[in-house]
């Protein structure tokens, strides 16, 4: 079963999460985010260059366009490569753990994987970010030395930044996987 839900992100941007139920012990959630907007590459670009090329006309220093042209095309690349990211992907099967992706605009991707031994609870908290809380879905895992304790804590979707109403819908359904463990 797939289904396909608008959210925002806490900056009230839009983004959209897909669940999908693989079997009752396995169910994946992504979230995705709009991808790199043309325009706005073009506005920025320009901006950077039309500033050059002002620094350039009175100092007619050839070095300042060079130089700018350069930074901007790094700068975007490094953006698309280490910054940008697409969508965040969590697959949580009940017999073996949870395993983390994220997928990069460039069309890197990273992954982490949680043994099912590991993981304590999977809990939703709040944080203060720039003059406001937030809510955050992480995983807490266990200390081997004490088993009530957590030793970390692993927070999910990073990067795209769900707002409560669709952490709590991920939050559920991770929680009924838990249970049935």
């Amino acid at each position: 079963m797939m289904e396909d839900e608008t959210f925002t992100d806490i900056s009230g941007k839009a983004i959209s999460l897909s669940c999908q139920d693989h079997s009752s012990l396995c169910k994946e959630f992504v979230v995705s985010v709009p991808k790199v907007s043309i325009g706005k590459v073009m506005v920025y670009t320009c901006c950077v260059w039309l500033l050059a090329y002002a620094v350039f006309f009175f100092t007619e220093n050839t070095a300042v366009l060079s130089s700018a042209i350069f930074i901007t095309l790094v700068g975007m690349m490094l953006h698309i490569h280490f910054v940008k990211v697409d969508h965040e992907t969590l697959l949580f099967i009940g017999s073996l753990g949870i395993q983390l992706s994220s997928s990069y605009a460039s069309g890197r991707e990273t992954t982490t994987f949680i043994e099912m031994g590991k993981i304590k609870d999977i809990v939703i908290n709040e944080a203060i970010y720039m003059h406001q809380i937030i809510y955050y879905l992480c995983v807490l895992l266990k200390d081997p030395s004490e088993p009530n304790a957590v030793a970390h804590v692993v927070p999910l979707f990073q990067s795209s930044k769900p707002r409560l109403n669709c952490l709590v819908k991920v939050y559920k359904s991770c929680q009924e996987i838990l249970s049935k463990c």
